[in-house]
């Protein structure tokens, strides 16, 4: 009877013992799962951008850079600081094609604080700031209000860094990452000291634009007969952007406005005729379209005296103009073209998002950023214009429209090297 007693105290010390190992063991598992459903809850992502709304290109940055993001960070919640207030059509393109980004407005004063109150709360909220794609650091404020009013990481995805004053590289020394939309900037670091495994080259986010208006564009097509694949796009530009045209307000001295207007006076035939050889010989050899198209809205003024009026009289029937436009309905344009020309540096890329080969004509004054055409593979496609004759672009689109299926196997081979590169970049952005 004893004996019985004994087993049952025994029997049940060992329940105890076995049911406090079994807890004990649970524990890790149980933290561990824990801190995993932590780890996996929506981080929050402030993006700075939208520089201007007077250029497709400035306006495609941003939603290039929300389409990078939601693609490679699927679960963050993305919030957009626009640099400058919206044109109407622009905060409709924004709201219609990206209905999960909340968008705020706020400017940055003098003592790096913000006008809005409501960004004291999105600071709050946000775990990283991440600077868009853009000619330089354009909201360096920005991120200088970030640094004050946080303790948070930041970083800078796709510009062109040309030259470094002290307060940038102070800046720029707090950043998580550094990424340059070319290398050629990632030289202008190092040389100001600024290096490491956080700085490297991740191409223009506009690479990365997946929006378009079909409907405008269809109809625009339609009406002029435009057939697909069969008409192609040219951009003019003048040698250095007249902004005190574009914004009476831009403070421009009366001595810059003469310098830049002789300098575009001197060039611009020589530049643009180059062009137009290209065109004729499209024209006359293929008996196909050509569609004039403005990347800033000043381009539409120049596009008679420098790209349509000194044409033959046999090639100027075939030409075609088209006003300034959203880059939704000229992606979707540039999608259906054979091919686009350009003196700007963003139709183009616009033009490769959409499986569309493109040609660069790079003028000396359009800074380093065409160094990204190199970067990615495209330099039978970039055409520094001092160096190069009408009869090089004419021969070159040659081979392109001779060698199509060649040309756009090309181009689908520079594209994935910058999804693949946005995927490594993104993962970076994660960790951080």
């Amino acid at each position: 009877m004893k004996e019985n007693r004994l087993q049952q105290i025994s029997r049940r010390d060992w329940i105890k013992s076995t049911s406090l190992l079994s807890f004990a063991s649970f524990i890790p598992g149980a933290l561990s799962a824990c801190i995993s459903q932590i780890n996996q809850e929506p981080k929050t992502i402030l993006v700075v951008s939208g520089w201007q709304d007077v250029n497709i290109g400035d306006i495609a940055h941003t939603p290039g850079l929300l389409h990078v993001l939601e693609t490679f960070l699927p679960n963050s919640r993305i919030i957009l600081w626009k640099k400058s207030n919206a044109t109407a059509e622009v905060k409709k393109l924004l709201n219609d094609n990206f209905p999960k980004v909340r968008v705020v407005y706020g400017g940055v004063d003098s003592k790096k604080d913000v006008d809005n109150p409501e960004m004291y709360e999105v600071f709050k909220a946000s775990d990283v700031l991440v600077h868009g794609s853009g000619p330089s650091v354009v909201g360096q404020s920005n991120l200088e209000a970030w640094v004050k009013h946080t303790q948070k990481p930041f970083g800078i995805f796709g510009v062109t860094i040309q030259s470094i004053s002290d307060d940038l590289k102070a800046l720029l020394q707090k950043a998580s990452f550094i990424y340059t939309r070319e290398t050629a900037s990632i030289a202008v670091l190092r040389k100001a000291g600024i290096v490491g495994a956080h700085v490297a080259f991740a191409p223009d986010a506009t690479f990365y634009l997946n929006i378009h208006d079909e409907s405008k564009a269809l109809r625009f097509i339609q009406e002029n007969k435009l057939e697909t694949r069969k008409f192609i796009c040219v951009i003019p530009r003048l040698r250095k952007t007249p902004y005190y045209k574009i914004r009476p307000d831009s403070g421009w001295s009366d001595e810059r406005i003469k310098e830049t207007e002789e300098l575009n006076n001197r060039c611009k035939e020589k530049d643009h005729a180059k062009l137009r050889e290209a065109m004729i010989a499209w024209v006359r050899e293929t008996k196909n379209k050509v569609l004039v198209c403005p990347e800033m809205t000043y381009q539409v003024d120049i596009m008679d005296e420098l790209l349509i009026d000194p044409l033959p009289d046999d090639v100027k029937p075939f030409v075609i103009k088209r006003g300034y436009w959203m880059p939704d309905e000229a992606a979707s344009v540039y999608a259906r073209a054979h091919s686009v020309l350009s003196f700007e540096c963003h139709s183009p890329i616009i033009a490769a998002a959409n499986k569309t080969p493109m040609f660069y004509l790079r003028q000396p004054e359009d800074t380093i950023k065409g160094q990204m055409y190199y970067d990615l593979g495209f330099s039978d496609w970039v055409f520094e214009i001092e160096q190069t004759t009408g009869k090089q672009i004419a021969d070159r689109l040659r081979q392109v429209w001779t060698n199509y299926e060649i040309a756009c196997s090309k181009l689908d081979s520079s594209m994935k090297q910058v999804d693949r590169i946005y995927g490594e970049k993104c993962k970076e952005v994660d960790k951080v």
